[in-house]
Formats: structure tokens, sequence, C-alpha cells
């Protein structure tokens, strides 16, 4: 290794501390300051109650609740891969939360807005093999619009 890479991995940290970074869940950081303290509304679904085990995952049970996250999701199934035949080998499921974060005290608007994504799964095999590729992909996809609502959180409140 040369001295000019040993000296950049010293400084660097130097250097994101000069700039006033600090790490999101480092003690006292933007994410600690979050976990136990945001309630999500009541699943009534498969996909909701897969959205908000992640959000808990996340950011902890709600204990000592001072905000609320209000959500609505939605979600669409197409076709992608089709063969000659015209049979539909590969769907893609798209989804996307808009969401707000309000504070439980005075029910004022923290933040909020809307994330998206999509995943895909196959159709090929049998029926059942197929239901079940259906519902992992609805999980993966509640999972990723969680975490990406939950990053969103964590900077949006570090920047206040």
């Amino acid at each position: 290794m040369s001295s000019y890479n040993r000296r950049f991995l010293l400084l660097s940290p130097l250097a994101l501390a000069a700039c006033g970074f600090t790490p999101a869940y480092a003690p006292g950081g933007a994410a600690t300051a979050l976990f136990g303290t945001v309630r999500a509304a009541d699943p009534y679904d498969r996909n909701t109650f897969d959205f908000v085990e992640r959000i808990e995952e996340r950011l902890g049970r709600p204990q000592d609740v001072r905000y609320n996250l209000a959500y609505s999701i939605s979600t669409g199934v197409a076709g992608v891969g089709v063969t000659t035949d015209n049979q539909i080998t590969r769907y893609n499921l798209t989804g996307s939360v808009n969401y707000t974060l309000t504070d439980a005290a005075s029910g004022q608007r923290v933040t909020g807005g809307r994330v998206q994504s999509f995943t895909a799964f196959a159709a090929t095999g049998s029926t059942v093999a197929g239901l079940a590729a259906e519902e992992d992909a609805a999980l993966r996809l509640m999972r990723i619009l969680a975490d990406q609502i939950v990053t969103r959180l964590i900077a949006e409140l570090d920047a206040r």
C-alpha cells in the first residue's frame, strides 16, 4: 500500500467530521432518535402487514410514540416474459406507497412523500409454485418500499 493511500485512509474520517457528517446510526444519530418512536397505521391485509413488520424491524416496535406514520399502498402486476405461443413466463410486480409522518402530540405533518419500486417473479412450473413465487415477490416489494421510507425518514429528520 502506498503512503498516499494510507494518508487518504487515515484522513478521510477527519474530512467527513469537518463537513458536519454524522453517522445516522451513531449514538444520538437520527436513526437512534427514531427508534421506538414511530407508530405505523394498523395493517389490514397481507401487504400492509409485511410493510408494517419491516418498518418495525428497522425502527423498533413503538414504545414512546412521538410520530404516526400513515400510508397508502398500491400494487400492480404486468406480464413481461411472453413465449411464442402467448404464455406469460415472467411478471413484474410494481408498488408505490404514499406516506405521511405526523407529530403524535400536535397532529402536524412532519414529512411525507411517495416511494415506488418493483420486483419480478417467474410463472413457470406448477400453480402452487407460481403462487408461492408471487407471494415471495410481494414480501420482497413491501420490504423494499418500507426500507426506502425508513431511509427517507432518517435523512429528513437528521436535516432538522
